[in-house]
């Protein structure tokens, strides 16, 4: 089975694997080659998988669609992090993700003011026309 991770700028990972497990919004599952094609939205968590020599790898995602069609598993997502120890991934994780978090907060935020900057704007030209 092959396990391809794109992000919205490029092909993450490309690799055979024996074993996939996730979190879908439904909970956890696991894939296995001969399993059937399936779709599902997954929750920002763990990917676990067997490489083809049948070590445990890890992998970290925010949120994204699993789609497996035949001998593929495609996970689409806006950002992932790979590891092999979980102790690592962690700590990757939590400034990564928390990092990335944090700037989407401030785009909000700038967002919020450029938006309240143009109704007082709106406002005055009304009050003065």
């Amino acid at each position: 089975m092959k396990l391809k991770v794109m992000l919205p700028t490029h092909v993450f990972l490309d690799i055979p694997v024996q074993k996939i497990t996730a979190e879908g919004v439904n909970g956890f599952f696991g894939l296995f080659p001969k399993h059937v094609d399936f779709v599902t939205a997954l929750a920002s968590g763990i990917v676990s998988f067997h490489d083809e020599n049948g070590q445990e790898q890890h992998m970290a995602v925010m949120e994204g669609v699993l789609v497996k069609k035949g001998d593929t598993v495609f996970i689409s997502t806006r950002r992932a992090v790979k590891d092999k120890d979980l102790a690592s991934l962690k700590n990757t994780v939590e400034n990564d993700f928390l990092e990335q978090k944090q700037k989407e907060k401030n785009m909000r935020t700038s967002a919020t003011r450029i938006e309240a900057g143009f109704i007082r704007r709106f406002l005055e030209f009304q009050d003065n026309a």
